[in-house]
Formats: structure tokens, C-alpha cells, sequence
């Protein structure tokens, strides 16, 4: 089946707009809190499941809010490694 240049242009303008498009809804996504979020939330974050998501609300509940993303190391499990990943998908204010 023989696709004609102009077919070809158009798929390559609708790939290209799809390709855009899904980076610009991934930018306007919004830092999730770790000083109020829920443990499915929590989940989002990389390197984080149910436990270290209710890991991370125990220690927020016993020692007080998280003041940078660094503070999340105060949980057991978390280190310096996982912090970076999630630097710029986290918020605590």
C-alpha cells in the first residue's frame, strides 16, 4: 500500500502535535504536598508504595512536617537516591 507524501506530511504533523502536547500536560502537573497528601498520592511519587507512603504519614504525625524534600529521609527506607528522583515532583508547603 503506497502512502502518498501528503499522508505521510499529515501523519507526521499529528505524531509531532501528540509528542508536544503530552510534555506540555506533563509540565502543568502540580508537586504533590508530602505534608498533606494521602497514601495514594504519596504513591505517585518515584520510589514510593503503600508502605513508604504510610511510612512517610507516620513520620509527618510523630515528628512534624517535612520543611524540604530532603527532610524525607527522616523516613526509614528513604535515602539521599530516592529524594533526588523526586526532588521536583515534591512540595511541602
Amino acid at each position: 500500500m503506497k502512502m502518498t507524501l501528503k499522508a505521510m506530511l499529515a501523519t507526521l504533523l499529528l505524531c509531532m502535535s501528540l509528542g508536544l502536547s503530552s510534555g506540555v500536560l506533563a509540565q502543568a502537573v502540580a508537586p504533590i504536598n508530602v505534608n498533606t497528601a494521602d497514601v495514594e498520592l504519596l504513591e505517585e511519587l518515584p520510589g514510593i508504595g503503600p508502605s513508604r507512603a504510610d511510612a512517610i504519614i507516620e513520620e509527618r504525625e510523630t515528628n512534624g512536617a517535612f520543611e524540604s524534600a530532603e527532610d524525607l529521609e527522616r523516613v526509614s527506607g528513604i535515602g539521599p537516591a530516592t529524594v533526588d528522583r523526586m526532588r521536583e515532583q515534591v512540595s511541602v508547603e
